[in-house]
């Protein structure tokens, strides 16, 4: 990664500083400077003003900072706990009992500022990464301008606007596919590598990368309003949403600072007003107190593991709102799906056919497809689709709706039915029942049974994988909650050995019975719902967890949802869960190794038993430790690939 102009110039001082600290260093220990200055007192100073020359040098920008502080009145940070205990190690030719110590001020300030740019480069690091990961803002989009392709700023189109994707182009807006087919990059927002086949009529998302064909495409959002414009925003706007874990290292860093402060002055003033101590002794070690207690390591680290994490789960196409929604998400132990469109496709088929006797499958779809002739409804469209030839209108009259129930029209002269078992029953035609746990479409034309359509949502490929997963990942409850019939969900339920279910629910319904399972809930876990984001926006907002399913391109879900999958893959819940809790353990462990060397290093400043390089590793050391350990947050190639091998 470049470093910015700020950093280069940090470095160059800090190279500076440091050439000047060594050779000084060099000169002072090897050169007989008591007898070339004529006594100690004068070799002391001379070793004074030549230190301060590195000192300044590499920590001007510190003592700013301070002063800044002190001006502004929040003088409590590293910058004024550094800048005491330096000055002070200086302070200490005032001690003629004492050894110099400028040298390790000087030091102790360099050594600080080499932490500081490593810091630096190591929050660049992780925003760089998750901007490139990120980088899938179309720079243009082109335009048919008098017969000739012209390049043009995607927010100038408008809805309907036609604009055309070459190969190897990034699709600058959400659109419906006008003419031509092609292969997609979706990785950018999906984080699947595998290229998706597109073709006319399907809708296409910014951001995506169209691989071979050229695409005409109708634009069906502005640009603003467009996938790739939504994912940036969520992604910019959730370090706003600090985890509990981030709020309390804030709290803890302003009680805590002061505390040491306070605690470093009494340390050094205490013992030799009370009790006749050396202020030599008393002195060296407050100053060795307070290089210890910078905060640094907490104040940086934690805030970055939640940043990598919430990065991680970008590339792998799980868009968390903010770190409190990741520090939720570690804690789920309860699952509970929608069905439509989560755990199956939302996509219903004509899955058999079951003619009476003396009737062709053929004539039973034939007549089945002209009934539903003026009905859009999905069970309609499927039924037509199953069909597969044209409906022509001109051979259909008297559409009637029986609500509920089903449609009747007239074609070719004559009365055809289509609906369910309540219709037949009205109308007083007898039918054979179909006990297939799924929906069923009775048939009849002037009032003789010709059969039956079973029509199924299908379960996804990975649904019964993706709860295995979420099992493996500790989650010990997962639960569907559905409005469709009991024995379908009752068969969806068995096919995917879910641990639990509820049919036939309404909106409202579905609200009480995540009320039910939340009142249930063991005290520290969370429940988590996943839907649609469409017509489950009241349930994924009063989840712990609202997680959006295959909302790629859906308002409703990214405004619901505090956790957003890029795609339809069901399995993506648990990966989203590894990474959670990998970010919370990463967090812990730098917040308990942290404070664990700080105070153990402090209480032995405390007693005189550590010395200024000491203080240097429990500051500077262990915040390099931490933020290397923060950045492991960002790899989720691991977590991937533990998830594939499971399933």
């Amino acid at each position: 990664m470049a470093l910015s102009r700020a950093q280069l110039r940090l470095r160059n001082r800090i190279i500076l500083a440091i050439a000047i600290f060594f050779g000084v260093f060099g000169f002072c220990e090897l050169a007989p400077l008591e007898a070339w200055l004529g006594g100690t007192s004068q070799a002391v100073t001379f070793q004074f003003f030549a230190y301060l020359v590195p000192f300044l040098i590499g920590g001007y920008d510190v003592l700013r900072n301070a002063i800044a502080g002190i001006i502004h009145r929040q003088p409590f940070d590293e910058s004024l706990l550094m800048t005491i205990a330096t000055l002070g190690a200086f302070a200490m030719v005032a001690f003629p009992d004492s050894d110099p110590h400028m040298a390790e001020g000087a030091a102790v300030m360099l050594f600080y500022q080499v932490g500081e740019l490593f810091q630096s480069y190591a929050v660049g690091k992780s925003r760089q990464s998750i901007a490139e990961m990120m980088d899938i803002t179309p720079d243009y989009a082109n335009v048919d301008r008098n017969g000739s392709l012209v390049q043009v700023d995607p927010e100038e189109l408008s809805v309907g606007d036609l604009f055309v994707v070459k190969p190897g182009e990034r699709i600058p807006l959400d659109g419906v596919i006008q003419s031509g087919s092609s292969t997609l990059d979706t990785s950018a927002l999906t984080g699947e590598s595998a290229p998706r086949s597109i073709h006319e009529g399907q809708e296409v998302a910014s951001g995506c990368i169209n691989l071979t064909g050229v695409l005409t495409v109708s634009a069906t959002r502005i640009f603003e309003e467009s996938t790739v414009s939504r994912i940036l925003e969520l992604v910019e706007n959730a370090s706003d949403k600090k985890a509990r874990t981030e709020s309390f290292i804030t709290r803890f860093a302003r009680v805590y600072t002061p505390v040491v402060s306070i605690s470093a002055l009494l340390l050094a003033l205490v013992p030799p007003i009370l009790f006749g101590a050396p202020w030599a002794d008393w002195v060296e070690r407050a100053l060795t107190f307070l290089v210890v207690s910078c905060p640094c390591a907490l104040v940086i680290s934690v805030p970055l593991t939640f940043f990598g994490g919430i990065g991680g789960a970008s590339r792998a196409g799980v868009l968390v709102k903010g770190g409190n929604y990741l520090e939720a998400l570690s804690q789920v132990d309860t699952v509970v799906f929608d069905k439509t469109g989560t755990l199956t496709t939302g996509s219903f088929d004509v899955v058999a056919a079951n003619p009476a006797l003396g009737v062709t499958p053929e004539h039973l779809l034939e007549t089945a497809a002209f009934a539903e002739a003026f009905s859009d409804h999905p069970i309609a469209l499927s039924i037509k689709k199953a069909y597969g030839r044209e409906v022509s209108p001109s051979r259909v009259q008297e559409g009637r709706n029986y609500a509920g129930a089903g449609v009747s029209v007239i074609y070719d002269g004559e009365a055809c039915l289509a609906g369910n078992a309540q219709l037949m029953e009205d109308l007083e035609i007898p039918y054979t029942p179909n006990t297939t746990p799924a929906t069923v479409v009775y048939v009849a034309r002037e009032g003789r049974f010709l059969g039956s359509l079973t029509i199924a949502d299908r379960v996804k490929d990975q649904a019964r994988d993706a709860i295995d997963a979420l099992h493996g990942v500790q989650v010990y409850s997962c639960i569907m909650l559905t409005g469709d019939r009991q024995p379908v969900a009752q068969e969806v339920a068995e096919r995917l050995s879910l641990d639990g279910y509820q049919a036939e629910l309404l909106p409202q319904d579905k609200v009480s019975a995540l009320e039910e399972v939340l009142a249930k809930k063991p005290s520290g876990s969370q429940v988590a719902f996943v839907g649609d984001g469409i017509n489950d926006a009241p349930v994924l907002t009063r989840a712990d967890v609202g997680i959006a399913m295959g909302a790629l391109g859906s308002d409703a879900a990214i405004e619901a949802a505090d956790v957003v999958l890029m795609d339809d893959d069901p399995s993506k819940i648990a990966l989203a869960i590894r990474i959670a809790r990998k970010t919370m353990s990463i967090a812990r462990e730098n917040i308990v190794f942290a404070l664990g060397v700080k105070f153990g290093v402090l209480g032995l400043a405390a007693f005189g038993l550590a010395n200024m390089w000491m203080a240097v590793f429990a500051d500077v050391g262990v915040a390099i430790l931490a933020i290397l350990n923060a950045m492991r947050a960002m790899r989720v190639k691991d977590l991937v690939s533990t998830g594939k091998k499971r399933l």
